[in-house]
């Protein structure tokens, strides 16, 4: 039995194509966030950028960035995952490998930009992590993040509103205490030698879910999100080095 106050970072193993084709799992939220998400990064980079995206799971962003013409490099402990990622990669220039964010693989000042999106929440030590990511970026470089509030309301609509109107949602898929407020990855930035710039906040277009699919199990294809200035539950931002 899993302990409630772990995460559970093993799901993702399992998944293998449903990271694309699931409907009825959280990761279907993720592929409509990243419609969102992706295009914020890529406005605020330049062409040819050599490019990290640590965590990157099935490589939602990580081949986007590879299709917009980036030298990219995708690690995450799933090698299943990165498989999935490969697969997907229309690209094929995409390098893939199993890597921790602890010790990453490469040398220090290697990238221009490292990506950690909807990873900070999956790791114990965070501050670690973004100090590791601040040693392989450039200096001038950029660090994307995108990750959870930590409050009442957090834990309300993030994790129990999700688990109940997704009921095939994992088990620990995300802990509460793991949530990171924003003035404390700031201050895991400045820490690791970054200033945080422009953060936003994520939110879903509530009318763009069908009312009879609201309790259907499932997140409807025509879900969408949308950029909020409430940093309160889904935030991301960049820090520069």
């Amino acid at each position: 039995m899993a302990n409630p106050n772990e995460v559970d970072n093993s799901i993702y193993d399992a998944y293998g194509d449903k990271w694309y084709t699931a409907d009825d799992d959280p990761v279907a939220l993720l592929r409509a966030e990243s419609k969102t998400k992706t295009p914020w990064i890529l406005e605020r980079i330049s062409t040819h950028t050599k490019i990290l995206d640590v965590g990157c799971g099935a490589g939602f962003l990580t081949n986007a960035l590879a299709s917009a013409g980036h030298q990219v490099t995708g690690v995450d402990l799933s090698e299943e995952s990165l498989a999935v990622a490969h697969r997907h990669d229309q690209t094929q220039s995409v390098q893939y490998l199993p890597a921790n964010a602890y010790e990453l693989p490469f040398a220090d000042n290697s990238f221009d930009v490292v990506c950690a999106m909807d990873f900070l929440e999956h790791v114990e030590d965070p501050a670690r992590a973004v100090k590791e990511f601040s040693r392989v970026l450039k200096p001038g470089g950029s660090f994307f993040f995108h990750t959870f509030n930590r409050n009442f309301l957090a834990w309300l609509i993030i994790i129990k509103l999700v688990e109940w109107l997704i009921p095939k949602t994992p088990k620990n898929m995300h802990i509460l205490r793991l949530f990171i407020k924003p003035s404390e990855l700031q201050k895991f930035c400045e820490l690791a030698g970054m200033k945080t710039g422009d953060m936003t906040g994520i939110k879903p277009v509530v009318s763009s879910i069908p009312l009879t699919q609201l309790f259907s199990g499932k997140v409807p294809k025509e879900m969408r999100f949308e950029l909020t200035k409430s940093l309160a539950l889904s935030y991301m931002g960049v820090a520069k080095k």
